[in-house]
């Protein structure tokens, strides 16, 4: 397994099943987790469920385009590479694919090695990218600016509430004691105290979910706060 394989999760979206297999065998044995999809419909929803590291989307399938999944992707601050496949080869189809917001573009029939190649190149720029960015599910912290997103939507957040949101995104899906959160933000861990906790809590919550979203912020009775999905 390569470095840039290594933890690596790719999505394959293609609604021709030999092609679609061929290259879930290849990115496989190459040490990737592949994800397969075979129209446009499955290819989105497992894009913003999954996360994976990185999408290879043919450009026509059954429902929503690959152009159309594409933007639909970018709308919602998918930020992992995408790299285009299709049979055509017109400069045209190649400007609609990247105004929609890809990263690349591959015509069919192409050597697997070559997909492979871009798929490292692309692994590591965005990694590179990312060191600096914090992700769970659609929440997007950049620690080098210190901005928050939800989705597409900023969030803004008082210097407290930036480092309660970054102890979360820290330790994702792991119940964190309140004395350990007070400890860790505060500098402080006494019961006398923990209203402070709550108080912000709340004002983390209600930031975080202004648009409508989801609750990433939930309490474990008993225990404390944990951020999860649902």
């Amino acid at each position: 397994m390569t470095e840039s394989s290594a933890s690596a999760r790719i999505l394959v979206a293609d609604d021709a099943r030999k092609i679609l297999d061929a290259l879930r065998r290849g990115l496989a044995l190459s040490g990737y987790e592949v994800l397969t999809a075979a129209d446009g419909d499955e290819a989105l929803r497992l894009a913003l469920e999954a996360h994976p590291d990185l999408v290879v989307l043919d450009i026509m399938m059954p429902g929503p385009s690959g152009l159309e999944v594409c933007r639909r992707l970018k709308a919602a601050a998918f930020e992992a590479p995408i790299i285009m496949l299709t049979a055509r080869d017109a400069l045209e189809d190649k400007v609609s694919g990247l105004d929609a917001g890809a990263d690349d573009y591959l015509v069919k029939p192409f050597a697997l090695e070559e997909l492979l190649a871009r798929i490292r190149a692309h692994l590591r720029r965005y990694r590179a990218e990312s060191q600096n960015v914090l992700k769970y599910a659609d929440l997007t912290v950049d620690t080098a600016t210190r901005e928050v997103r939800r989705g597409n939507r900023p969030v803004e957040l008082t210097p407290r509430e930036y480092d309660l949101l970054l102890l979360f995104l820290r330790h994702p899906r792991q119940v964190l004691s309140r004395d350990l959160i007070l400890e860790r933000v505060w500098g402080f861990a006494t019961a006398v105290e923990t209203h402070v906790l709550e108080v912000y809590v709340g004002y983390l919550r209600q930031k975080l979910e202004a648009g409508g979203e989801k609750r990433l912020i939930h309490t474990v009775r008993g225990a404390g706060y944990m951020l999860r999905e649902g």
